[in-house]
């Protein structure tokens, strides 16, 4: 009889014990989950509020005004990363930001940059094209960016050939007139461009870009571009005629980096057909 009572002592020894433990484990439990809502909340204090994505774009392209600069293109692309990163899928930042990669890598002296940035140009148009295809701007910068990688690349190819003519002609068909016939100035510098094996056909060339001039006589690259095919089928005063009206015009306020770039590039033509 001793020992059962001295048993139940030990059993309800071992129960206070474990009621203890229990209740030890519940108030670190709650003090933990004190502590987690504590930080949580100090936290959402100190992060800012996400800004709205159309300040973010106005910043940027604010930016891009100045696109001369490349360090004005790389803080747009920080501008608009931010607020991507800051919210859900948007179909403005994300075309936006295929552009402004457009323009670094096409411009940036560091191969590094140029490849990462058509690269990125690419994943942006993609995202782009996947919220709205049915608008020209992602078909457009994801054609560009394919493009401008396709120029770097020791690989590009047949695909890569129709990949930047798919987009384009999507252009086309959404919105010909698209900055200033700027989808036929593409397509007529991919078929200059390209070897015959892949496609490339000056005949082409030209084709398109005449099409894209009479949507976009304001267009100054359009025009050097075409200078440059009919020089490449010996069309010389024709493409006389294009060198001359490159440098009489007057660039539009906006596309002055642009201008000078045709303005550049017709004067190495008139050096050549002298």
């Amino acid at each position: 009889m001793k020992r059962l009572y001295n048993r139940c002592l030990e059993v309800g020894c071992l129960c206070r014990n474990a009621a203890k433990l229990e209740l030890l484990l519940i108030v670190i439990a709650l003090a933990m989950a004190g502590i987690s809502c504590r930080k949580a909340a100090i936290a959402n204090v100190d992060r800012p509020a996400g800004r709205p994505s159309t300040e973010a774009i106005a910043e940027a392209e604010q930016l891009y005004a100045g696109r001369a600069d490349l360090v004005k293109v790389r803080q747009g692309l920080v501008v608009l990363r931010q607020a991507q990163a800051d919210g859900q899928a948007n179909y403005d930042l994300a075309w936006q930001l295929s552009k402004f990669n457009y323009y670094l890598g096409a411009h940036s002296p560091d191969s590094t940059e140029q490849g990462k940035a058509f690269h990125d140009g690419i994943e942006a148009g993609k995202l782009a094209v996947k919220l709205q295809d049915g608008k020209p701007d992602g078909h457009f910068w994801l054609g560009a960016n394919y493009g401008g990688n396709a120029k770097i690349s020791m690989l590009a190819g047949l695909s890569d050939f129709n990949d930047i003519r798919h987009e384009m002609e999507t252009v086309i068909k959404l919105d010909e007139g698209y900055q200033s016939g700027s989808a036929y100035l593409a397509l007529g510098q991919l078929y200059l461009e390209a070897p015959g094996f892949l496609g490339g056909d000056t005949q082409k060339a030209i084709q398109y870009l005449e099409k894209g001039l009479k949507l976009g006589p304001d267009n100054a690259l359009l025009r050097a571009q075409l200078a440059a095919a009919y020089v490449e089928a010996h069309r010389n005063e024709d493409a006389r005629k294009q060198i001359d009206a490159v440098v009489a015009m007057k660039p539009e306020a906006g596309s002055e980096p642009e201008y000078n770039e045709a303005v550049a590039e017709v004067k190495k033509l008139q050096e050549k057909i002298k």
